[in-house]
C-alpha cells in the first residue's frame, strides 16, 4: 500500500502543478466576466492525462474511474483546447505525445462496481473556485471491493492557516484506511498529523459547506443549524476542500443537503475526500445516517447527500436533519 501512496501523491503533485500553471497563464478577468470555461478545461483535462498516465504505468493491471473522456477533444471545434492541453502538459512531461495524452485521459473508462481494486479521480473538483482563484481539489481516492481504503487530495490553493487567508497556501492530504490522516505542505513536504474537533456539543460547530447554493441548499442548511443551536456563520467553499478543512478542525460538520430532488452523486466527489475525514476521526453517512455506499457503479445511488462530523454530534445532526425535513 505505501508504494500506491506514494504513487498517488507524486501524481497528485504533477496535477497540483498543471492546474496552478494553468489558472495563472490563462485565466484573467476577462475570461471570468466573459464565463469563458476553457482554463478549467484545459486544467481539467490536463490533470487527468497527467494522473492517469502516471498510475496506468506504474499499476497497469488497476483500472480507473474518470471524470472526463477524450471524446470532445477529438472533435475539430475543440483543436484549439486540445492544444493548449498538450502544450501545458508537455511542460511537466515532455515526452508525452497527442496520441498519449488523450489515450491517458480514457485509462479513465472503468465502470466501478462492488469487485475489484480502481482509482477513482476528478481532476480538478471545484472548477468556479479555480476561475474565482478561490478552492477546488484534485481528488483521488483507491476502492477495493467497494470500500475506499486511500485517498489523496492536493489543494493548491487552501491556506494552510484558515484564519490567515493571505498566508501560505497549497496543501496535499492523505490518508490509507487504519493509518491515521496527514498534511503535507505543496511547498516545505512538512508531514502533520491531522485530526477532527472531538466536541460534544453540536451548538459550539461550525459548519462547511459548498458556496453554490446548486451543490447543496443552503436554507434548509440553516434550518438545521437553528435546530442545534448553532450561531456560528458557515465557512463556504467549493471542492472536496471541505472536507480536508474539517479534518484539520477549521470545522466541525460538513453538510451536503441535495438542493434538486433525485440528485445523484458521484464516487469522484466524496471518495478521496470521505477516507481521509474518517481516518481523521469523523463519522460520515448520508442524510439517513447510511453509510456511503462505493460499490454502486459510478455513482452513490443508494445514499443521499452527505453528513460528517465528530462522533459524537453526528447522531443529533441526524436528528436535526429529520426534524427540518419532516
Amino acid at each position: 500500500m505505501k508504494e500506491k501512496l506514494e504513487a498517488a501523491l507524486d501524481a497528485v503533485k504533477k496535477a497540483c502543478i498543471i492546474c496552478t500553471n494553468v489558472r495563472s497563464e490563462l485565466v484573467s478577468d476577462a475570461t471570468i466576466q466573459k464565463k469563458d470555461k476553457s482554463p478549467v478545461t484545459v486544467a481539467d483535462f490536463g490533470s487527468q492525462a497527467l494522473i492517469l498516465d502516471f498510475l496506468s504505468k506504474k499499476f497497469p493491471d488497476i483500472p480507473a474511474v474518470g471524470e472526463e473522456d477524450s471524446a470532445e477533444l477529438r472533435t475539430e471545434v475543440n483543436q484549439g483546447v486540445l492544444e493548449k492541453i498538450i502544450s501545458h502538459v508537455n511542460k511537466i512531461e515532455p515526452s508525452l505525445s497527442k496520441e498519449a495524452i488523450l489515450s491517458a485521459i480514457d485509462f479513465g473508462n472503468h465502470e466501478g462496481g462492488s469487485t475489484g481494486t480502481f482509482w477513482a479521480l476528478d481532476p480538478i473538483d471545484g472548477t468556479k473556485g479555480f476561475l474565482r482563484n478561490e478552492q477546488y481539489a484534485i481528488a483521488l481516492g483507491l476502492i477495493k471491493d467497494g470500500e475506499v481504503i486511500l485517498g489523496v487530495l492536493g489543494c493548491p490553493n487552501l491556506p494552510l492557516d484558515l484564519n490567515n487567508p493571505e498566508g501560505e497556501k497549497g496543501s496535499l492530504f492523505y490518508a490509507i484506511k487504519g493509518e491515521g490522516a496527514f498534511s503535507v505542505s505543496l511547498s516545505s513536504n512538512e508531514i502533520k498529523p491531522i485530526s477532527v474537533n472531538d466536541i460534544n456539543d453540536p451548538s459550539i460547530a461550525k459548519f462547511c459547506e459548498s458556496v453554490e447554493s446548486g451543490h447543496t441548499s443552503h436554507n434548509e442548511s440553516s434550518k438545521i443549524a437553528a435546530e442545534l443551536k448553532i450561531e456560528n456563520p458557515s465557512i463556504r467553499m467549493d471542492s472536496q476542500c471541505k472536507y480536508a478543512a474539517v479534518a484539520r478542525g477549521d470545522a466541525e460538520i460538513y453538510l451536503r443537503l441535495p438542493a434538486q430532488a433525485g440528485y445523484v452523486e458521484k464516487i469522484w466527489d466524496h471518495a478521496a475526500g470521505a477516507i481521509i475525514l474518517e481516518e481523521a476521526g469523523a463519522t460520515i453517512s448520508d442524510i439517513n445516517g447510511k453509510p456511503l455506499d462505493f460499490s454502486q457503479g459510478k455513482t452513490l445511488k443508494n445514499n443521499i447527500g452527505v453528513v460528517a462530523s465528530s462522533r459524537a454530534i453526528h447522531k443529533p445532526i441526524i436528528e436535526a436533519i429529520e426534524t427540518v425535513k419532516g
